[in-house]
């Protein structure tokens, strides 16, 4: 068991994350700028309150809580949702000051979120892969200021591998766009569209190219990252996403419909596959999802039910492509 501190720990994804955590065994501290309601955790969760961007902070946190492992989660979590210089300060600031500081001390395992933004679609001016499904190895273009901070947050820990070597162990992932287990059962996704309306109107899945991932599987990732950084190489950087795409249609179809030029590249997209690989964990970590929207929408409807939420199964012409 290690002692674990996640920043960011009462966000949409943090909570699952420190829940996930507790669950596999780990000593979980969740430390934000607001503490969450008693009973959200686990029993035996810590919860620190910190502004991880006042001077000093987050050695002070590091020093007080002493994880055996960091991970690091707390940012502006949505593109333009703020100034894009806010966006950019504060995200590249935090992940700088909680990396810095637990280098400093000698933490043993970083961990940083990045996001699949990093890669750049949906650039007005236009954006292609070099194939699909992308992956780790896929140009970086970003286009906002969001993205950009991602990017250097993976660079950051990058930066301090290189300077640790196998010291201190290294690594960033990318969630795919992060479905938490409420939402699974009628609750609004991040952008204010259910899970259903998603499926129903492809357009409103589009801008993130269809992937997602259940907040319960990256915090499974996160658990089988923490017990293999030892034996991979140091200051890697994960895809974390779903098994399938987010929609109903094969997207070799739906592609081409929002990403122009595309016919060519993503003619092997066919079924359900997706438009993100989540081969690398696969192959380093052992690590596969174990929840898709066609499972969990079946088990929401009995959620769904005692929470009030409608989750009628939606009359999809690609039912009969899962496999």
């Amino acid at each position: 068991m290690s002692r674990i501190l996640v920043t960011g720990g009462a966000g949409r994804l943090g909570r699952s994350v420190v829940a996930g955590l507790a669950k596999a065994g780990h000593d979980v501290v969740s430390a934000d700028r607001d503490a969450v309601p008693d009973g959200t955790f686990p029993a035996g969760v810590e919860q620190e309150t910190a502004d991880l961007l006042g001077p000093g902070e987050a050695l002070r946190l590091l020093e007080r809580t002493a994880p055996d492992a960091v991970i690091h989660l707390a940012a502006i979590a949505v593109p333009f949702s703020a100034p894009e210089d806010v966006i950019f300060s504060t995200n590249t600031r935090l992940a700088f000051a909680v990396v810095s500081a637990a280098s400093e001390l000698g933490i043993g395992k970083i961990i940083t979120a990045s996001s699949p933004t990093v890669l750049g679609y949906g650039s007005p001016a236009g954006w292609l892969p070099e194939c699909f499904p992308v992956d780790e190895a896929t140009t970086p273009r970003p286009w906002n200021a969001y993205a950009l901070s991602k990017l250097i947050a993976e660079q950051t820990v990058q930066m301090f591998a290189a300077a640790q070597g196998d010291r201190i162990r290294y690594a960033a992932f990318r969630p795919c766009y992060v479905i938490s287990p409420e939402e699974w059962a009628g609750a609004p996704t991040q952008q204010g569209h259910t899970v259903r309306e998603r499926l129903a109107d492809p357009a409103l899945s589009a801008a993130a190219l269809f992937n997602y991932v259940d907040a319960r599987d990256v915090a499974d990732f996160l658990d089988v990252l923490l017990r293999n950084m030892d034996s991979i190489p140091n200051g890697e950087t994960f895809f974390v996403g779903a098994a399938d795409a987010l929609a109903t249609e094969p997207l070799a179809a739906l592609l081409p419909r929002f990403v122009p030029g595309s016919e060519a590249l993503a003619a092997g997209l066919t079924d359900s596959s997706p438009a993100f690989s989540i081969d690398k964990a696969k192959r380093l970590l052992g690590w596969e999802p174990q929840r898709t929207w066609r499972t969990e929408l079946g088990q929401a409807d009995l959620v769904g039910a005692a929470t009030g939420f409608t989750t009628t199964a939606p009359a999809t012409p690609g039912s009969q492509e899962t496999k």
